[in-house]
């Protein structure tokens, strides 16, 4: 149970109550989910009204449902269904969401950045479940519609909820923190994805720190100290920095990679082993590590515990496909600092004799797009072997790599080219990276190189 009709009606005193004490298990917004004992929340979007579908939600197994007063209920509306009736559903989803959280009251973790704070949530997720009760962001669960529905799914019993926190525009964050009211914020990095919307890094930098908002006064910010449009926090009260500068407060160093983890040492003598490949993965791990010295859990937990991570989907995933080859799926979604932090690790990997780039475009750059894109093309050095870019602004990065002389270098307009330049590297001898923005849909590649039918 996830509270009483009883209980929502304190907050939605506008109703049609047929039990006060009947309980609601599920909040939903897809009519077609089957559900027992749920409450249906038709969201209206620019193309869709959730109104037309509450029928079928109640056929699915909703016992209640927020409905806008302005609209007329349907003549042949059950009457054993309660009605909620809101000004807006929406903005009703965001209220109840704060309520409930209010209400259940865990420790919050609100995680936002422009690069890695998905992997940093399933790090902060695995460390703090080790010792808590813990709720949190499932896949990209993370706007002004995921992040309640995320909260309203946490068990009455949870301790700890850890908040993935995404945004477009000036004012998502915001709105997002005042609903969480995180005790516990992280920013990973400032990079410049929606750089399109924002203007510039430092409009991005305004943005991200919005997560502050809804913060209580004691609330500490975990923030990447060696980004220069952060570091000015570093003096502020309840500020923690960590990354690689030795004047941040936690210090990453000793990293050492291999195709299995990342090891590295926090502040020269504290030992970990993380299951993913990359300096920065270190840092994200740092920023789950602190966040767990801060709830009192001790090292060895901490440790046993990111052995055991589960990742969400297409995020720098080891996959083999035909003839041995090792792919890369990190496909999921790109920015120029997250496609260049690939590169680097692939550079970094032993034991494969060719090393494989298939890059594609990287989306809302905006008037940016071009610059960005030759900008990556100058981190394509050896020991990459070759590189095959796919998509119009992709070709910006080919344009700048030819430059390497020792490394092939082309750009490929169809799929069967491209899947034909990689043939001759099927084998247990390379490793292929596939890295774009998440609209280039590069799985449909990958799928290809790793179906043996």
């Amino acid at each position: 149970m996830l509270f009483t009709e009883k209980w929502l009606s304190r907050f939605f005193k506008n109703n049609k109550i047929i039990s006060s004490g009947r309980t609601i298990d599920k909040v939903f917004i897809d009519s077609r989910e089957k559900v027992s004992n749920g409450l249906f929340i038709p969201i209206v979007g620019e193309r869709f009204d959730g109104h037309d579908f509450v029928l079928q939600a109640i056929k699915n197994g909703a016992v209640a449902v927020f409905w806008e007063q302005t609209k007329a209920l349907p003549k042949d509306f059950p009457k054993d269904v309660t009605v909620f009736f809101v000004e807006d559903t929406t903005k009703a989803l965001q209220y109840l969401s704060h309520e409930y959280k209010r209400d259940v009251n865990p420790r919050v973790i609100g995680i936002t950045g422009s690069n890695g704070k998905t992997t940093t949530k399933d790090l902060v997720a695995a460390v703090v479940s080790s010792s808590y009760k813990t709720h949190f962001t499932d896949g990209n669960f993370n706007n002004h519609i995921g992040l309640p529905l995320t909260i309203l799914s946490m068990a009455k019993e949870t301790e700890v909820l850890v908040l993935e926190m995404g945004m477009n525009a000036f004012g998502e964050i915001d709105l997002l923190s005042k609903i969480a009211q995180p005790d516990i914020s992280i920013i990973t990095n400032i990079g410049e994805s929606h750089i399109e919307f924002l203007g510039s890094r430092a409009g991005i930098t305004k943005a991200k720190l919005e997560i502050r908002n809804g913060m209580p006064k004691e609330g500490i910010l975990i923030i990447d100290g060696d980004e220069e449009y952060l570091s000015r926090l570093s003096e502020e009260e309840n500020v923690i920095t960590c990354g690689f500068n030795l004047t941040n407060d936690v210090k990453i160093n000793n990293i050492e990679n291999n195709l299995e983890m990342t090891r590295f040492t926090l502040d020269g003598n504290r030992k970990f082993e993380i299951p993913l490949i990359g300096d920065h993965h270190a840092k994200n791990a740092s920023y789950a590590i602190t966040v767990g010295k801060l709830l009192n859990i001790n090292d060895e937990e901490i440790k046993k515990s990111l052995q055991k991570l589960k990742l969400s989907g297409m995020r720098f995933e080891f996959l083999k496909g035909k003839n041995g080859v090792t792919i890369v799926n990190d496909a999921y979604n790109a920015s120029p600092t997250s496609m260049i932090g690939a590169i680097n690790t692939i550079r970094s990997l032993a034991n494969f004799n060719n090393k494989i780039l298939v890059l594609g475009d990287i989306f809302e750059l905006g008037s940016y797009g071009v610059e960005f894109h030759k900008q990556i093309g100058k981190h394509v050095k050896e020991p990459i072997t070759a590189l095959f870019t796919y998509g119009d602004l992709a070709k910006e990065i080919s344009s700048i790599a030819k430059k390497e002389e020792k490394i092939i270098v082309e750009h490929t307009d169809t799929e069967e080219e491209l899947l034909t330049k990689l043939k001759p590297y099927l084998n247990q001898e390379s490793i292929i990276l596939f890295k774009a923005s998440r609209g280039m849909e590069f799985e449909q590649f990958i799928t290809q190189l790793t179906d043996e039918t």
